[in-house]
């Protein structure tokens, strides 16, 4: 049975289930003074809206099925990873600076709030009444078209190269190399940031998989354009990941690091920075 809830594309709804979770967890972990529900947070959003707007769609079509199954498995995938990363490690340096303060705290969850349900549009209005039910105006082409079949190809690249990057990254880390030491083993070899480029890549193969309804014309106008106006989500992925908090928070601390080893006041070794110079122009 299809469910309204106070719009016809879910998005009132998803935002006010992203607040309640984001702003609940906020209040825990201030409370606690802990960071370790941060990343797990974001991961929970993502799966928590993927199986609400499916059910609550209740039109199982294969498309709907087969996209709402591929965030929940990212999600779990992605969840369980760095919740497991940061038990081990204890804590994370990132909220070193703000996790005592409450306003600055509070805006990491209220702009996780946003990245969730923003990235998560294509498949909340794919979900939607308006696009899958029939009364409505919407409707189902049938699955397997090149799009279908693009995006989850799209979707499966990208989930393997975050998760092996991942993986490999933690491995090395673990070996506790050798001060200065530069990871471009497997996946590092070829990109210095294979979890960005597999999660931008992956949100844009679920774009290509969740559109077809609309490409297809098999949805009244409003849908189609809800649909493609969902192309928001893995535009702000990329320019977030680009532009704010993925390449810049990655990238300046470890070229400092690398140029103070070689110019600093006490330099150890005048060949790290002009390695990692090479390694940034050859990934």
């Amino acid at each position: 049975m299809i469910t309204h809830v106070l719009d016809d594309y879910y998005l009132a709804i998803t935002f006010l289930i992203s607040l309640g979770l984001q702003g609940a967890l906020f209040l825990i972990s201030f409370s606690l003074q802990t960071d370790k529900l941060t990343d797990l947070g974001g991961s929970a959003n993502f799966f928590l809206l993927a199986i609400f707007t499916l059910c609550a769609g209740g039109t199982y079509h294969t498309r709907n099925i087969v996209a709402s199954v591929l965030v929940l498995l990212w999600s779990t995938r992605l969840g369980g990873f760095l919740f497991f990363r940061v038990l081990k490690t204890g804590k994370d340096g990132r909220f070193d600076e703000m996790r005592s303060k409450f306003f600055s705290f509070m805006g990491f969850w209220a702009f996780q709030l946003f990245w969730v349900w923003t990235v998560s549009l294509p498949l909340t209005i794919l979900n939607s009444p308006n696009v899958s039910d029939p009364s409505r105006g919407g409707g189902n082409p049938a699955f397997g078209t090149a799009r279908d079949i693009a995006g989850i190809i799209m979707f499966a690249i990208g989930f393997g190269i975050e998760a092996v990057g991942d993986q490999q990254k933690y491995l090395w880390k673990s070996s506790r190399p050798a001060k200065g030491e530069i990871n471009d083993k497997g996946v590092w070899h070829f990109t210095r940031h294979p979890n960005f480029f597999g999660e931008i890549f992956l949100w844009w193969g679920m774009y290509t998989l969740c559109i077809e309804p609309a490409v297809a014309h098999a949805t009244g106008l409003g849908a189609r354009r809800a649909l493609y106006g969902s192309v928001v989500g893995p535009i702000f992925i990329s320019l977030l990941l680009f532009f704010v908090s993925g390449l810049p928070l990655a990238e300046k601390p470890t070229s400092k690091k690398y140029y103070l080893m070689s110019h600093g006041l006490h330099p150890e070794s005048g060949r790290k920075w002009a390695e990692y110079k090479v390694l940034s122009i050859e990934t």
